[in-house]
């Protein structure tokens, strides 16, 4: 049997990079999954010939009154959440000072990579509760625990999620849920392949390994985290970084 055989998840920013390879790896493994996206389009394209198992849902995971629909469309067609992956987010504008950050490109990130994983999560947890289980991974970065200079927005977005991650995981902890995330140095994905190649350079240069991850060490990993297997962890921030964080 499969550890997700009949579960149902809900995996955020399922349109591209982590969040695609992430979707099709638990599909694979045979959850029902709620695949959201702004890109309604492109989950179109990715997602077909699976029409009993998936639900997709084009969204604006910014607006909490799209996220509380479309959680609620999940619910109603497959009757339960277990698994929350948190995939969605962008780097926002790169190889900047702090002086010269836009505020609205830093806020624009802090509503993307941040808010969304609070409104999605405070969506699904009660779902959760109810059922006394859960999982719930936010995809966080090493830029969250080290900072990465010139990605100020983005650094500082990945921080708080760390924080909020700590919280929940404590918060929920005696109630069958647990919250963690996960921490990668640079993958190899479409939003890395649009920054400078300054910026990957310098973040590259940092692994021990000398290289970048792969999509699918990620999707392995994260697939491991929100398991039932992985049951007295929680708060925690994994590491996917080939060495650079140790701790």
């Amino acid at each position: 049997m499969s550890s997700f055989s009949n579960q149902v998840v809900i995996v955020t920013g399922a349109a591209s990079g982590l969040g695609l390879v992430i979707a099709h790896k638990i599909l694979n493994e045979g959850a029902y999954v709620g695949l959201f996206d702004i890109n309604e389009k492109a989950l179109r394209e990715h997602f077909v010939d699976h029409e009993k198992y998936e639900e997709l849902i084009g969204l604006d995971l910014t607006v909490e009154s799209e996220v509380e629909a479309a959680v609620t469309r999940i619910v109603e067609r497959f009757g339960k959440i277990d698994v929350l992956i948190n995939c969605a987010g962008i780097t926002g504008a790169t190889n900047l000072k702090s002086h010269e950050v836009s505020t609205e490109n830093l806020q624009k990130v802090f509503n993307i990579n941040f808010m969304s994983s609070f409104y999605t999560a405070k969506a699904v947890l009660p779902h959760m509760l109810a059922n006394n289980y859960g999982r719930i991974l936010h995809i966080a970065s090493i830029a969250g625990k080290e900072g990465n200079a010139g990605m100020l927005a983005y650094s500082a977005s990945k921080a708080a999620v760390i924080g909020m991650t700590k919280v929940q995981g404590k918060e929920y902890a005696e109630t069958g849920i647990t919250v963690n995330a996960l921490a990668p140095a640079v993958i190899q994905t479409p939003l890395v392949d649009a920054m400078p190649e300054t910026q990957v350079k310098y973040m590259t240069d940092k692994i021990p390994m000398k290289r970048t991850g792969t999509l699918e060490e990620a999707a392995n990993m994260a697939a491991f985290i929100v398991s039932p297997e992985c049951s007295f962890t929680t708060g925690f921030t994994f590491d996917l970084s080939g060495g650079r964080a140790t701790y």
